[in-house]
C-alpha cells in the first residue's frame, strides 16, 4: 500500500520547518519597542498606591524618631541626644509664634500706644529668646563634650537652638521623652 500524501490545506504538527510565515521587518521592529512591562492604568495605579503606602511609611517612622527614616541631619546617637535634651526642658523660643500672632491682633486695634509697647515687649520677649538659645547652645556643647570627648559632632548648638525655638507640637522628629526626663 502506498502513501498518500497529506491535503495541502492540513500543517504537519511534527517536522523540520517553522511552519509559520516569516515576520515582516514592521513587526519585528514594532515588537523590540513594546515595553516589556504593560503600561496600563491598572499598573499605574498600582505603582501610584505602592508609593503613596511607601511615603506614609517613612513620614511615620520619621515623626517616631526611627532612624532608617530620618534625614541625615538627624541621624545619630549624638543628635538624639540633643532632641532628647532640648525637648525634656521648657524653651523661650516655644512661646514666640503665639506671641507674634497675639502683636499682630493687638496691631489692629487703633491704639497707638498699645501698638508701641506690644511691639516693644515683643522684641524685648526676642531678646530674652536669643539669650535662651545661646545659652542651650554653650549647654548642649558642654554635655557633649564630657559625653563623646574630642568625638563630638559639629552643629550640636545650632542644632539644640534651632529646635529649641520651634513649639514642641510641631517638632520633628516628634519628641520621645517628657518634660523632665533629660538623658544621662
Amino acid at each position: 500500500m502506498a502513501k498518500t500524501p497529506p491535503a495541502p490545506d492540513t500543517e504537519p504538527d511534527a517536522g523540520p520547518g517553522k511552519h509559520r510565515p516569516t515576520p515582516s521587518r514592521a513587526e519585528q521592529e514594532a515588537a523590540r519597542k513594546r515595553p516589556l512591562v504593560p503600561d496600563t492604568k491598572e499598573a499605574r495605579a498600582r505603582a501610584k498606591a505602592n508609593l503613596a503606602e511607601q511615603r506614609n511609611k517613612a513620614r511615620v517612622g520619621m515623626a517616631n524618631g526611627d532612624e532608617k527614616y530620618l534625614p541625615v541631619r538627624d541621624k545619630g546617637p549624638q543628635r538624639r541626644f540633643v532632641r532628647d535634651w532640648v525637648d525634656a526642658g521648657w524653651h523661650l523660643g516655644e512661646l514666640l509664634m503665639p506671641l507674634m500672632v497675639l502683636v499682630i491682633l493687638v496691631a489692629v486695634v487703633q491704639n497707638t500706644a498699645l501698638q508701641f509697647y506690644a511691639y516693644l515687649a515683643l522684641w524685648v520677649f526676642i531678646l530674652f529668646t536669643l539669650g535662651d538659645m545661646i545659652i542651650t547652645s554653650a549647654r548642649i556643647k558642654r554635655l557633649a563634650k564630657k559625653k563623646w570627648g574630642d568625638r563630638t559632632e559639629k552643629g550640636l548648638g545650632w542644632y539644640a537652638a534651632m529646635r529649641s525655638v520651634q513649639m514642641r507640637f510641631m517638632r520633628l522628629p516628634k519628641p520621645q521623652v517628657k518634660r523632665g526626663e533629660y538623658p544621662s
